[in-house]
């Protein structure tokens, strides 16, 4: 219950939105949405606002909120983790994107926290933003993501929430990694590890359903410690590789959540003094422009970067016109084979 809260008011002393909050024990943007008319918030969370309201004696100046909530030309992207290479490529691209589309892009990094893209968002929220981008941190709540896409435009990008009514801009996750398992399974590899990426992200799971698609239709057995979770970093796929081959040093080939993931493994097949792609056949996803590079040039599975960012910004468009959620998006991949595979029988010592 709220009580006595109006005699703290003195008659020159204007209530705001922040008093309601605190009154309340809610968030502003809370009052926000219950002063909108939201459908959003908890029968009894309206109840205490307006509650609140009426002990404070707060008036709504719809004309004033009216100016407040006109947009900017501002969009936020929301960036997971700007040190991954493949989603600055897809950041640079979108940005190329916004501008000719008149907007201006504001680029947050949340590093994968849950409670910092709660925090940005928050912020950004003051800023009438015309329309968020988001790759979604592990364990984002549908409800949440579903309440920011209730009061604006928001496109999910590479990864989803599952029961969340927000579109998603993404690979064919499952394709790819079909695709690649089986170029490998054609090289002769019966003994396939997947490794690299976190179980509880949306790509990871595709993509490694992918890899499962094709060994099962090939007919070939996966053992639970042929597959092995890590980071997305290269010191992941190093330790998540190394860990695969002291369990089981039968495996031929290794296929990576990520180029990045591929990298860490090409360092720790070193360091046991194998050779990726003559011992061990590799293969990443993403096609980052170092993996050309590499030595030996990486093997992957390629999602243009350029192709996510037009889709999403066109999507951005049609919600922004239409006042209509768009459709979700799966983004052609293609398999780039390099030096990093090797037959079975070319292995080095012409092991089987």
């Amino acid at each position: 219950m709220v009580k006595g809260k109006k005699s703290v008011h003195s008659s020159s002393q204007k209530v705001t939105v922040i008093d309601v909050a605190k009154a309340a024990g809610v968030s502003k943007s809370t009052v926000s949405l219950v002063l909108r008319g939201s459908t959003n918030v908890k029968a009894e969370t309206v109840s205490r606002v307006n509650e609140a309201i009426r002990a404070l004696g707060y008036v709504y100046n719809r004309d004033a909120a009216g100016l407040r909530n006109r947009e900017s030309n501002l969009v936020a992207i929301v960036a997971n983790d700007l040190a991954n290479p493949y989603l600055a490529q897809v950041i640079i691209a979108l940005e190329g994107e916004l501008e000719q589309q008149g907007f201006m892009p504001v680029v947050v990094n949340i590093n994968e926290s849950v409670e910092r893209q709660a925090t940005m968002v928050e912020s950004l929220k003051e800023h009438n933003v015309a329309g968020f981008f988001m790759t979604p941190a592990p364990e984002t709540k549908a409800e949440w993501l579903s309440a920011l896409a209730d009061a604006h435009p928001l496109i999910c990008l590479m990864r989803e929430v599952e029961g969340a009514t927000v579109p998603v801009i993404k690979p064919d996750n499952r394709r790819g990694m079909y695709v690649a398992t089986r170029y490998l399974i054609g090289l002769g590899h019966k003994r396939i590890a997947f490794v690299g990426g976190m179980a509880s992200i949306s790509d990871y799971v595709e993509r490694r359903e992918g890899f499962k698609d094709a060994m099962r239709e090939a007919g070939l057995a996966v053992k639970e410690d042929d597959i092995e979770t890590s980071s997305t970093k290269r010191h992941g796929g190093k330790i998540a590789v190394n860990r695969v081959l002291d369990r089981d040093d039968s495996i031929t080939a290794v296929i990576c959540f990520t180029d990045v993931v591929a990298y860490g493994v090409y360092t720790a097949l070193r360091e046991r003094g194998l050779t990726p792609g003559k011992d061990i056949a590799v293969v990443g996803f993403d096609d980052l422009e170092d993996s050309r590079l590499m030595s030996p040039a990486l093997t992957t599975v390629r999602v243009r970067a350029e192709d996510i960012a037009q889709m999403a910004t066109e999507r951005l468009q049609q919600w922004r016109q239409n006042q209509q959620i768009p459709d979700n998006a799966l983004v052609d991949v293609e398999l780039v084979v390099r030096s990093s595979c090797c037959l079975v029988g070319e292995r080095a010592g012409g092991l089987a």
